[in-house]
Parts: structure tokens; C-alpha cells; sequence
């Protein structure tokens, strides 16, 4: 595809190189010449610098000849700016946009093509935000990831000592909790990916990638680990944006705090939050950690946009008595460097927002994508059409599919998804080698390497003669 992405901001950056390494034609437009340099020096694309709301640098990039537009600038007005101008010029076929501010939101028909003309519209820290909440409902958890509408999540344990599955076979799984279904889809031990069968031993220490029906969870979780107490207490360093979201969204169940560093900011904090204390200082003051009992908290998220302060502050907060840390970190060197020390969870935004985007750029019908490990590795949400004549798929049992090694079904939902208000009955079927695919199912796959996905995507294509 030739894909034209507006600005080369963290989620530009990563949208470019997970893009570039599926053979595809980017053009980067940015104001920023410096970062476009660097940008160009790793990855094999074109850039462009200037002002991306402009028709004359939408020229530049190759608009008329584009199949997709990403406009992911810091600013909404660009982003919108730029899919109207796409439209109206050249009728591009799809245009994605950044919206940060949540009044678009309540307003879709602006979006709509006689509007804007925004085919599909994503909030990073929206996305950000509702990955950290289901974190903080499952304490044990590395990685929580909904897949149908939430039905099925993918979770990520670390495995423990004590743990009642530690030291035996994938196998026992079935035995110590019959009446849950669950398909352990991936191991890694010490970084380096497994794919397990009933046989694999469960080794302390291994990071360990399930699916289940989301109600299902908290079960499988107490085999790899022992369950930790329930969230009550959180402290957040950082009153930005995803800050502000989170405390929004977590401070009917939690007893939340805040710390911003800008006293304006904690004030406006202080008047729209009803049930949030917010405090003037720095995340990285021990001595305001120490007085708002930083031992007490469940979890310390540092939420920041300096990763310094936010890796500084949470290794702070874990040497003073928190329970468990969270740090947000755009670096991804960062990252790698902090995962495996003190700090519990290092939380790259732009893998966690960039599934959205990847679900609209992959080929056949994916409803759901997620990256894991940095970026390493997918998850996916694919729909299966046709029949035994049209499709690989469809009619075919699990064990008689032709995938490469590396990738594993893990469940299939079944059933139409329910008009607004109905009821849902869909059901959730963990996959096991005699269970037959049908047309319109819904299937859960994790792909160890980005580089088996392309094979995957065509495998699930329909053949001409469904059309």
C-alpha cells in the first residue's frame, strides 16, 4: 500500500516502522526537519517537511496517488484539516485521524464524509487509558488485552514459585481447573518464545500468554501465581492527559491520588475531580512520597511525559513500600532497560495504541490487533468468510490448518454480535485440534514474529470465487 503518515511523533514513528517492514510505500510529513532526518537514516521511506494541513505538502507526499492517510499530528485541527483535504481532492480511499480532544467524540457526525470525511478516528490516550484500568483490576497481570467486544482476553503472568501449575505440564491446566476452559497460547523464558504443548513444563519465572473468557481470568491467573490482593489504593505522578483519564475513570472504585508538578494544572485538576486529592509536587520528591504514605499504595503509576522523571519516580516509589510500580516510558531502550529490573510494568504508549491503527492497514477482515513484546510479536482478531471451496479456513478443523510455525489459534467466538441493548450470546470457544471453523466465526490468533503475519493474512483471504 502507499501510506502517507502526518507527523513523526512517537505514534507516527512506530506507526512508520511497523508499516516499513511490511513492504509498504511510506511518505512522512513533519515540520521537524531533524526528526524527519533521524527518521530517515533508520527506515527506508520518503519524507516531507511542512505543514501537513496544507494542500500544497499534501502534494508533495504523494496524496494523489495514496491509499491511506494517517494523520496522527499533535494537533486535531491538522489531523482533521488533512482528511478533508484528502477527500475533497483526492478522494482518498481511507483516511485515519488522530483526535485528542474527547469533544469529537461526543459529536460523530462531524467525522462523518460530508464533515470531516474521517473514515476511522483513534485517541491514543483514551486507548492508554483503558489498557491502565485493566491493569489495575488484575494486580498479577503484565499484559490484559480484549479481544470480541471483550469477551476473550489475552493476559500476560509472570510465573512464580509456589504457583500451582510451576514445575508441571501445560496439560495439568485442564486438571487442577476442569470447569474453565483455557489455551495457554505462548511461553517466553528468558526472552526467547515457546510454543507450547500439553507436555511443556511451566518453569518459575517464565512469561506466560493465555486466552480466556474474560469472566474466566482471575482462575487460570491463581494457577500460575498466587493471587494478589485487590487494587484499593493507587498514587499517580503526572496530572496530563492520560493522568486526568485515568483518575476519571478509577476514582468511583479506587482511592485515588494525584501529584502535578504545575500548580495552575493541579488546581484545574483539584475543581473537576470530585473524588481525587491532587497534589502540588514532584513524583521524584521523597519526602511527599514518605508523607502520603507512599508504603500504603497498591499501585504507583508514573504517568509523566519526561520518561526520566517517570523511571526515576517509580523506582523511587518501590524502594519506599509500593506495591507495585507502573512507569510510562517512550523510549524503547528505555523500556528494554527497565523491564527487568524494579520496576514492575514499563508501558510503551505507542505499541499499545498502534493495534488500532495496524487493524485498519492489515489485508482480509481483522477486527482486533495487538502488538506484544515491543512489537515483537501480534495478537489477532481475523473473521472467517467463505466455505471449504473459497476459503483454507472455514469448514476446516484447527488441526487441519496449513499455519506456519510460530502462530497459534487460541479461541474462536461464535455468534452475531448483538444490537445496542440486546443480549449477548455469543459464545467463546477455546481452540483444541478437532474444533471445526465456520464461516463468520471470529478467530483469536498470537503470532511470535511480526514477520509470520503477511503469511497469516493470506492464509485467511477468500479465494475469487467468493465474490
Amino acid at each position: 500500500m502507499k501510506i502517507v503518515i502526518l507527523g513523526a511523533g512517537q505514534v507516527g514513528t512506530s506507526v512508520a516502522e511497523s508499516l516499513v517492514s511490511e513492504a509498504n510505500e511510506i511518505t512522512v510529513v513533519d515540520t521537524d526537519v531533524a526528526r524527519l532526518a533521524r527518521l530517515q537514516d533508520r527506515l527506508d521511506l520518503r519524507t516531507v517537511v511542512g505543514n501537513a494541513a496544507l494542500p500544497s505538502v499534501l502534494e508533495l507526499a504523494g496524496m494523489a496517488d495514496a491509499d491511506m492517510l494517517i494523520a496522527v499530528t499533535q494537533s486535531d485541527q491538522t489531523n482533521l484539516c488533512a482528511c478533508r483535504t484528502a477527500a475533497t481532492l483526492y478522494r482518498t480511499p481511507t483516511k485515519i485521524a488522530r483526535l485528542r480532544s474527547p469533544d469529537y467524540a461526543r459529536y460523530p457526525e462531524l467525522l462523518e464524509p460530508k464533515n470531516f470525511a474521517v473514515d476511522f478516528s483513534i485517541c491514543p490516550e483514551q486507548i492508554i487509558t483503558d489498557y491502565l484500568v485493566q491493569l489495575l483490576a488484575f494486580p498479577e497481570a503484565l499484559q490484559v488485552l480484549e479481544f470480541a467486544d471483550g469477551l476473550v482476553s489475552l493476559v500476560a503472568v509472570r510465573a512464580i514459585p509456589g504457583g500451582t501449575l510451576v514445575g508441571h505440564p501445560v496439560a495439568d491446566l485442564r486438571r487442577h481447573i476442569p470447569t474453565v476452559d483455557a489455551r495457554i497460547a505462548a511461553i517466553y523464558r528468558r526472552d526467547q518464545p515457546i510454543i507450547p504443548d500439553g507436555e511443556t513444563l511451566i518453569e518459575a519465572g517464565d512469561e506466560v500468554f493465555f486466552l480466556a473468557a474474560t469472566r474466566d481470568i482471575g482462575q487460570v491467573v491463581s494457577e500460575l501465581r498466587r493471587r494478589d490482593r485487590p487494587t484499593r489504593r493507587i498514587l499517580i505522578a503526572g496530572g496530563g492527559n492520560i493522568g486526568e483519564r485515568l483518575a476519571v475513570a478509577t476514582q468511583d472504585r479506587y482511592k485515588v491520588k494525584v501529584i502535578e508538578a504545575a500548580e495552575a494544572r493541579a488546581r484545574t485538576l483539584g475543581a473537576t475531580l470530585k473524588h481525587t486529592l491532587v497534589l502540588v509536587g514532584e513524583g521524584t520528591d521523597e519526602n511527599l512520597l514518605a508523607a502520603e504514605s507512599i508504603e500504603d499504595m497498591d499501585c504507583f503509576l508514573a504517568l509523566t511525559n519526561d520518561d526520566e522523571n517517570n523511571i526515576l519516580s517509580a523506582l523511587l516509589a518501590k524502594g519506599l513500600g509500593a506495591r507495585r510500580v507502573l512507569a510510562l516510558i517512550n523510549r524503547r531502550a528505555y523500556v528494554d532497560l527497565v523491564q527487568a529490573d524494579r520496576i514492575d510494568i514499563a508501558i510503551s504508549p505507542a505499541q499499545i495504541s498502534i493495534g488500532s491503527l495496524l487493524a485498519r492497514v492489515r489485508k482480509g477482515d481483522v477486527a482486533a490487533v495487538h502488538s506484544l513484546r515491543r512489537g515483537a510479536a501480534e495478537a489477532l482478531e481475523l473473521v472467517v468468510h467463505g466455505d471449504g471451496r473459497t476459503s483454507q479456513v472455514a469448514g476446516r478443523r484447527i488441526e487441519q490448518l496449513d499455519l506456519p510455525p510460530g502462530v497459534t489459534v487460541g479461541a474462536v467466538v461464535r455468534g452475531v454480535a448483538p444490537m445496542a441493548g440486546g443480549a449477548d450470546r455469543r459464545r467463546v470457544l477455546i481452540a483444541h485440534h478437532d474444533l471445526v471453523i465456520e464461516a463468520e466465526d471470529h478467530v483469536i490468533l498470537f503470532v511470535i514474529s511480526k514477520d509470520l503475519v503477511p503469511k497469516v493474512e493470506r492464509y485467511f483471504q477468500v479465494g475469487l470465487g467468493f465474490f
